[in-house]
């Protein structure tokens, strides 16, 4: 079972990977941008809620759902506040700005030096724009941060039911797509190579397999905690979507195009679950 879970979860994190490669070939315009991170809105709420949640409470009640629940949406708040990394463009923007307007308050006093070797390095790595090359890596750690988690929700699926599981992965597989976009478009468009950006992209989707993994063994041997883990991936979806994916897609892209898309990731899943009986 470890090895299936392993590969679902390998597939869903090559989501991210695909979104990253469309990134760099043919770079989204702000409508196509609100539709994407609608659609990947979309699909984590109603899979958290119709079918993460939906079976803990058919598993187990509703105090075991509530207190895993509570506990992932917790647990991604703790991780937002605790690691540094830009989630989507809000406050960590904000402390890039801080930093980089203090450089430039450095080099206004005659800190040339710095300047020039800055400008070096630039010229050698083809880095066109650092703030933005700073940015996307922050974007980077953050989506990795994100999918670790996302990985036990494949696990705890597959440790559930296998068809549950495979519904997770292919559900999972397409809101990565739009995070490898907003992964690999900033490292782009700050002058790293085309394969370089999408590359990282890929390394960001790398760490679901690590959740998966560890959701597999402890559930494998404690299969009583399905539910509560199953309950626990939706808190970690739901503060995902409405902390980052909805506020970023209605800011950096079109609100209507968001409402849509967010309709039409809810109807995949409807229909993927239908399709797969789960």
């Amino acid at each position: 079972m470890i090895w299936n879970i392993l590969a679902l979860s390998m597939i869903a994190g090559l989501g991210t990977g695909l979104g990253g490669a469309i990134a760099v070939i043919r770079q989204p315009g702000r409508r196509t941008f609100g539709l994407l991170m609608g659609i990947t809105a979309g699909v984590m709420i109603t899979l958290s809620f119709v079918d993460l949640v939906n079976h803990a409470l058919e598993l187990s009640g509703v105090w075991t759902t509530t207190i895993g629940f509570t506990l992932g949406a917790l647990f991604m708040l703790a991780i937002d506040m605790l690691i540094p990394h830009i989630r989507f463009g809000e406050k960590e923007i904000d402390i890039l700005k801080k930093k980089e307007a203090e450089k430039d308050e450095l080099d206004r006093r005659g800190h040339h030096e710095h300047q020039h070797r800055r400008l070096h390095w630039k010229s050698k790595t083809h880095i066109t724009d650092v703030k933005l090359l700073k940015t996307g890596l922050l974007v980077a750690l953050g989506i990795a941060i994100h999918n670790t988690p996302e990985g036990i929700a494949v696990g705890a699926g597959y440790a559930h039911t296998p068809a549950f599981g495979i519904f997770i992965a292919t559900a999972i597989t397409l809101h990565n797509i739009p995070e490898g976009i907003a992964t690999a478009l900033p490292l782009y468009k700050a002058g790293m190579s085309k394969r370089r950006a999408a590359g990282f992209a890929f390394l960001s989707g790398l760490t679901e397999p690590i959740g998966a993994l560890l959701a597999g063994l402890l559930l494998t041997t404690f299969d009583a905690l399905i539910p509560a883990a199953l309950a626990f991936a939706g808190g970690v979806m739901v503060f995902i979507t409405l902390d980052e994916l909805i506020p970023v897609a209605r800011e950096h892209g079109h609100q209507h195009y968001t409402a849509i898309g967010i309709i039409l990731g809810a109807v995949f899943v409807f229909i993927l679950s239908g399709v797969l009986g789960v």
